[in-house]
């Protein structure tokens, strides 16, 4: 039993599961999610910081999306940013470097690019020194108010996620990535009953996450839920 148990840990198959109420398909797979040519979910803050790497890190999502998908121009995905927030409301001001508007956890900031989205989703909030933060809580809002904007505006589709709460918010030890792909599909399954989000939601772990997945389970946790 070991060995077949070390062979499916081995295994880099995807982990997926197909729902008929509602209409949707779930996968968790290994991989880069910037090289999905999906829509994607990007982790922010609520004042919608960008500037690297003074306050934001080169090596996060986020600083990989400034370079990888705006070439390092700051002043195009601040614009971007800047157009998508015009009509959300500003709900504090905090004196710190970078930015001061705040958002409120749960702001969304919709990107059109090409053919597809970009959903940064503020889940974590920034101190006087910049240093981000966040709660289970909060995420569980952030989530919510994410597949509300995704089921307005992605017209179906593929949506691609990371698993957030790692990195700049600091939660990793709280809510592992096992325990955050866990609330990320119960919120959407949530979600899903009121209104279809989009045809297929696939999270996207990083190689050094996904071996530490207990994928039998996280494959057992789907397969509840069709007939929950």
């Amino acid at each position: 039993m070991s060995g077949i148990w070390g062979i499916f840990r081995a295994w880099p198959r995807p982990i997926t599961q197909d729902f008929n109420s509602p209409k949707t398909k779930i996968t968790i797979l290994k991989g880069d999610i910037l090289e999905e040519s999906t829509h994607l979910v990007i982790g922010t803050n609520d004042t919608f910081d960008t500037e690297t790497p003074n306050i934001i890190a080169r090596n996060s999502l986020q600083g990989q999306v400034l370079d990888t998908l705006y070439g390092g121009d700051l002043k195009e995905l601040d614009a971007e940013l800047t157009k998508a927030l015009t009509n959300k409301n500003v709900v504090g001001n905090i004196k710190k470097a970078g930015k001061q508007d705040q958002y409120g956890v749960g702001s969304i900031a919709t990107v059109k690019q090409n053919a597809r989205l970009l959903f940064f989703l503020a889940y974590c909030e920034m101190d006087e020194s910049n240093n981000a933060s966040s709660t289970p809580d909060k995420i569980w809002k952030s989530l919510l108010s994410l597949w509300d904007e995704v089921s307005k505006k992605s017209n179906g589709g593929v949506l691609s996620i990371p698993v957030i709460g790692g990195g700049q918010a600091r939660i990793s030890n709280v809510l592992p990535a096992q325990d955050v792909i866990r609330f990320i599909i119960l919120s959407f399954i949530f979600a899903s009953r009121k209104t279809k989000i989009c045809d297929e939601l696939r999270i996207v772990v990083t190689p050094k996450d996904f071996k530490k997945l207990d994928r039998l389970e996280l494959q057992s946790f789907l397969a509840s839920l069709r007939s929950s």
